[in-house]
């Protein structure tokens, strides 16, 4: 092994600093797993695992304290140790081969996971029997107004929860619309208006006799906010009046300006794909003389007018369809087994951690396999070294 005299490459490539750092991820995977309780694994993994710093929100204040290293930073930190540990403390020679693919792999397992966090994203797909659907939904909301003059064409445009939580006007693209939002929740519960209620804020649409009323995010795995907005469309000089949208509401909110017709709407952020899924049958098989689920799978016909492709896929518990860099894992059902929730996650780095444990494997069997051999040698020579001295 070679010796290192540079102080600050010596902390880099020492073995402590790696056992620090796994110590750290360890106390971040268990604070992580104990506070999914209150904040969902979704906002958990993000505040402990994918942040570079753990924040404390002190009681009854507004301030925010940084009280430990987030899984970013520990994973950055071991990521540089394993490098510079190959790169100064690791032969170049044939004896320690396994060893520098060992630690290629490990670099590779983290660096994966950076990968993940970065890139990767997770939506849901909820078609029933029969439907055919080319879009995934998200988590977050976004408002859209959609033009829907012709009959067999709607345009749809899209604005994100960013520019929503602002509060601002907004100019839609592509039309004479201007969008003004008054006041925006991430989650809301809607009711009906009673006589005691303050005068309505909406002045047109169905909001004219709902009540919105802010509440917490939601943090649990099957919930999802009911993100609700009042918003005023302007165009031309002229206002529209105020609209109550949310993703409560089902019916949809529209107004004409110069002959075209428009839509106002709340939902999920969507992502239209160039491919279609049409389900065929939902099946949910049961342990017999039980509720208890034994296997629910979805037969889904693709077809994708770019590439031609026309076939059936099974998607079951344990087989996704993976498809266009997405995979299409079975999450959930409804609807007395007629409604399929596929998860979608789109995540360009999935093969890194295969790759990182196929290396690692390789590795230790290499340099096992080297360290018996070197074994054997010395036995070898040591029995024959006894045999001369006999002789």
């Amino acid at each position: 092994m070679l010796t290192v005299k540079n102080p600050v490459l010596k902390v880099l490539t020492s073995l402590q600093l790696t056992i620090v750092c796994l110590v750290a991820l360890m106390i971040l995977v268990t604070a992580a797993t104990l506070a999914q309780v209150g904040m969902g694994t979704a906002g958990a993994v993000n505040a402990y695992m994918r942040s570079y710093l753990v924040w404390w929100d002190v009681p009854n204040s507004q301030w925010m304290i940084p009280v430990f290293p987030g899984g970013a930073t520990v994973g950055l930190v071991l990521m540089v140790n394993l490098i510079a540990a190959q790169l100064v403390r690791l032969e170049a020679t044939w004896s320690k081969a396994g060893l520098w693919v060992v630690h290629l792999g490990l670099i590779l397992f983290v660096g994966g996971e950076f990968v993940s966090g970065m890139f990767q994203v997770e939506s849901q797909m909820a078609i029933e029997n029969g439907q055919t659907v080319n879009f995934v939904e998200g988590r977050d909301p976004e408002l859209v107004l959609i033009d829907v003059t012709d009959p067999a064409w709607d345009e749809v445009y899209a604005i994100r929860a960013g520019p929503l939580a602002r509060e601002g006007s907004v100019a839609v693209p592509g039309t004479p619309v201007t969008l003004k939002i008054h006041q925006y929740a991430q989650n809301a519960q809607l009711r009906n208006r009673t006589p005691f209620d303050p005068p309505a804020r909406a002045t047109a649409g169905v909001g004219t006799s709902v009540t919105m009323i802010p509440v917490p995010p939601v943090t649990a795995d099957n919930a999802v906010d009911q993100g609700a907005a009042l918003v005023e469309p302007i165009a031309g000089g002229r206002s529209y009046g105020t609209w109550l949208v949310s993703q409560g509401l089902g019916a949809p909110q529209s107004f004409t300006h110069e002959g075209r017709t428009y839509q106002l709407a709340m939902r999920h952020r969507r992502q239209y794909l160039p491919y279609s899924v049409t389900l065929k049958k939902f099946s949910h098989d049961k342990y017999a003389g039980t509720d208890i689920p034994k296997n629910f799978s979805s037969l889904v016909h693709l077809v994708n007018p770019r590439t031609g492709e026309n076939r059936d896929v099974l998607i079951s518990m344990n087989q996704p369809m993976r498809y266009d860099g997405k995979a299409f894992y079975q999450a959930s059902f409804g609807k007395g087994d007629t409604l399929s929730i596929l998860q979608v996650v789109e995540n360009p780095g999935w093969l890194i951690p295969y790759i990182s444990c196929v290396l690692v494997s390789l590795g230790l069997i290499v340099h096992f396999t080297v360290s018996l051999r070197k074994s054997s040698r010395k036995r070898e020579a040591a029995r024959l070294a006894q045999a001369a001295q006999e002789a």
